[in-house]
């Protein structure tokens, strides 16, 4: 009879890169309340197309993660 195999590599490994993503989300989370360093009276064109860059980042990560846009069934 075979022996079910261990999960315990697997799941250390997820809750690791999930650690990961919780210390890169409250990175962008407190960049975000200093409004990504930029005074308000000093905001350039520059800094919006930094904003959409990041914007379309974190779309295609959500549109994977909820299966939405092109990663929609």
């Amino acid at each position: 009879m075979r022996r079910p195999k261990s999960n315990a590599k697997p799941l250390d490994a997820f809750i690791q890169r999930k650690a990961d993503i919780d210390a890169a989300l409250a990175r962008i989370k407190a960049l975000s309340d200093e409004h990504f360093n930029v005074h308000p009276d000093k905001v350039t064109w520059g800094d919006v197309g930094m904003l959409e860059d990041y914007v379309k980042l974190l779309k295609r990560i959500t549109d994977s993660a909820f299966h939405e846009g092109e990663f929609a069934e």
